[in-house]
């Protein structure tokens, strides 16, 4: 997993700690004047979630020096951008094509169509960036909506101030540095998608409102096409809990829910209901059968479940897709309940690192009140249940919590909330250990640029950006450009080269794999009007030269 992370080594936490302990100590008249004037800027509550938005962007366009546009290097990457292009074509799939053996990757359908086999809301923001110019456009975008999204769900369950202040380190924890911004991978629309479901339902206990409603629907949407499984389980406590507000003796009658809430989110999921089931008959041929459940038929014998056992290995026309599903992400797979509780343990100390980092933390010292607190029940079962689930899943990477981030931020802020009431032996300490947590956090971001800057100096070009190089050279020569691609035997089965474009025939350049053992004139005679060119991809560095032959 490409993480970009801003958390510093426990050693440079004590920097910026013991800064904004001296600040607060020194400074607390003028730290009491800047949260009045947080709170007055809060109370707008509409310009705050504006502002967070806007703020995202910009700040995130601030490091462009340091964190340039990203380019693609992971197998899933690639896969959600041939989805937005396909979408940006306005087109729900591709036909198959004829030399698909010579053109098939890893994560991409080949038949019974041509399509990405991840759900459709990432690369919905892809397709849209594409359009606007490039698809990190689209990223960054989605990153700012999830941002305001956040902020707008603190709102509902906290007074303004407090949100502000969740908002505010959700874009710092990660709109900048983080491979969610930073990629094509994702992990803000399933973000965005759960705070409109947590943020509606408390709008709509306290209002009945058609457009919390509406937005409850759209949030759960949101989750169905980015994280369905992780969202489906990240609603249920929800759902629950909905069902029983709306028959409890205290509740609106009938006449008022039924239109203002159920009528609402029956029809958005619906509809959302009837988008899936059509996308699946026009990728799959079948309604009922998703494109990843497909792909795990056709090509994949990994087990997806902890209690499930991997099937025998499979013959593979490619080697590398041989290595792959036969030897390089089995070994995810742990049998045993030992290395289960290893795994969980390093997946949860993992994730608490990329949510809250060390700063964050000191906050939690609060948690036996959090814990009580007969508000937080909605979240903390969240929490509970989306874990059990994710635990049992063999493959994690941070962007499947994703739908976690309105929940964690807001037991977060319930948790600075009892801190900053928080006294020892009368005094109220927890005031100024509250505002030593947000010092130390704020100035730890330029202590981690300034690192970053001197590392990056050192960092060796990856191969992925030598993929860029070649692809730009390619652009630049006059005619149409076959690109095949040799590997060596001891290759690192993650650097795939193998990625083509939406409409195959139509682009400049098309990638394909030389395969020991199959002849390629097929494949030469169906791109016999192209130049063809050898790509060594595991030389150092990688090298492009004219095709001499197999």
């Amino acid at each position: 997993m490409r993480h970009l992370s801003p958390h510093l080594s426990e050693l440079l936490l004590i920097a910026p700690v013991a800064g904004a302990l001296v600040v607060a100590l020194l400074g607390g008249h003028w730290l009491s004047a800047a949260e009045k004037l947080a709170a007055r800027l809060a109370a707008g509550k509409r310009a705050t979630v504006i502002a967070v938005a806007v703020a995202a962007v910009l700040a995130r366009l601030a490091v462009l020096w340091l964190y340039p546009v990203p380019v693609p290097a992971v197998h899933d990457e690639f896969s959600y951008l041939l989805a937005a292009d396909t979408f940006a074509h306005g087109r729900l799939t591709n036909p198959p094509h004829p030399m698909w053996i010579f053109l098939d990757t890893f994560h991409v359908l080949r038949e019974p169509t041509y399509m990405s086999i991840f759900p459709p809301a990432q690369s919905a923001v892809l397709a849209l960036g594409q359009l606007l110019g490039h698809p990190w456009i689209g990223v960054l975008l989605s990153m700012a909506f999830m941002c305001a999204a956040v902020t707008w769900m603190l709102q509902g369950w906290f007074p303004a101030e407090w949100a502000l202040l969740g908002g505010v380190f959700v874009l710092l924890r990660f709109g900048l540095f983080t491979y969610w911004v930073n990629s094509y991978w994702g992990g803000a629309v399933a973000a965005a998608g759960g705070a409109l479901v947590l943020g509606a339902f408390p709008r709509i206990i306290h209002h009945q409102r058609i457009r919390d409603s509406l937005l409850l629907g759209i949030g759960a949407a949101v989750l169905a096409n980015s994280r369905p499984l992780e969202g489906l389980i990240f609603c249920l406590p929800v759902a629950v809990a909905l069902t029983a507000w709306l028959f409890a003796r205290t509740s609106p009658a009938s006449r008022i829910t039924g239109p203002r809430v159920l009528l609402p989110v029956g029809c958005v999921l619906a509809v959302v209901a009837l988008f899936i089931l059509y996308d699946n008959w026009r990728v799959t041929g079948n309604a009922l059968l998703l494109p990843h459940g497909l792909y795990m038929r056709q090509q994949c014998n990994c087990p997806v479940f902890a209690w499930q056992k991997p099937n025998p290995p499979v013959h593979y026309l490619n080697a590398q897709f041989a290595y792959y599903y036969n030897v390089g992400i089995r070994h995810q797979y742990v049998p045993t309940f030992a290395g289960w509780k290893h795994r969980t343990w390093v997946w949860i100390s993992g994730m608490w690192h990329f949510f809250f980092g060390g700063i964050l933390s000191i906050s939690f010292i609060t948690l036996p009140w959090v814990v009580r607190d007969r508000r937080m029940r909605l979240p903390w079962a969240q929490l509970g249940l989306s874990i059990a689930a994710l635990l049992s899943v063999v493959y994690l990477e941070a962007h499947y919590a994703a739908p976690l981030v309105a929940t964690v931020f807001a037991l977060w802020v319930q948790s600075m909330r009892h801190l900053r009431r928080w006294k020892v032996f009368g005094r109220p300490v927890g005031i100024g250990l509250s505002r030593v947590i947000v010092l130390a956090a704020l100035v730890n971001i330029p202590i981690f640029l300034v690192q970053r800057a001197r590392n990056a100096e050192t960092e060796a070009e990856p191969w992925s950006i030598a993929r860029a190089h070649m692809v730009k050279q390619l652009d630049a020569t006059p005619g149409l450009h076959l690109a095949i691609v040799r590997y060596s035997p001891d290759r690192t089965i993650q650097n795939e080269w193998v990625y083509n474009a939406a409409d195959i025939d139509a682009s400049k350049i098309v990638w394909a794999r030389e395969i020991p053992g199959l002849d390629l004139q097929p494949l030469l005679a169906y791109f016999r009007n192209r130049d063809v060119w050898l790509v060594e991809a595991d030389a150092s560095p990688p090298r492009l030269q004219p095709y001499p032959g197999p």
